[in-house]
């Protein structure tokens, strides 16, 4: 949860996920959307057009379920249920893989959503949650940020 989310936010936080994922080697791309405009997007070397796909098919998860893709990948598992004939959803527009989070922010609720792809689908998210928590001065040391 963001205290408030701007353009300069989402610069700020887009060019410290950059830098964590070149720390790292990491082949990705980012984008940060909010009310649907692009605010922060990037395709580093080694990405391609399906990193874009698969950023917009998981970003469209979290937005619909408010919660981060992997949370509702998670959740559709343990409920055995496939989100397809559930929720009325498409696989073309829909991928229920760790990767994205959405940005909320209090009296708006949900505006947007962080995403990467590239990596692992937990990878994704680690990156995420890790660089988030540098970003927002959180201490997840006793957090798993992958499941298992």
């Amino acid at each position: 949860m963001f205290d408030r989310f701007d353009t300069a936010t989402a610069w700020r936080l887009g060019v410290a996920l950059k830098e964590a994922a070149e720390a790292q080697g990491a082949a990705v791309a980012i984008d940060i959307s909010v009310q649907g405009r692009p605010m922060f997007h990037v395709a580093l070397p080694g990405t391609s057009a399906d990193n874009l796909e698969w950023i917009r098919r998981k970003r469209n998860v979290a937005l619909r379920f408010l919660r981060s893709s992997g949370a509702a990948g998670l959740q559709f598992a343990l409920e055995g249920a496939d989100p397809v004939p559930k929720y009325g959803i498409s696989t073309q527009d829909y991928m229920p893989a760790a990767g994205s989070f959405p940005i909320t922010v209090p009296g708006a609720g949900v505006i947007g959503a962080i995403t990467l792809s590239g990596l692992m689908p937990w990878d994704d998210h680690a990156l995420i949650v890790q660089t988030l928590a540098r970003f927002l001065g959180r201490d997840i040391s006793d957090i798993a940020v992958t499941p298992g």
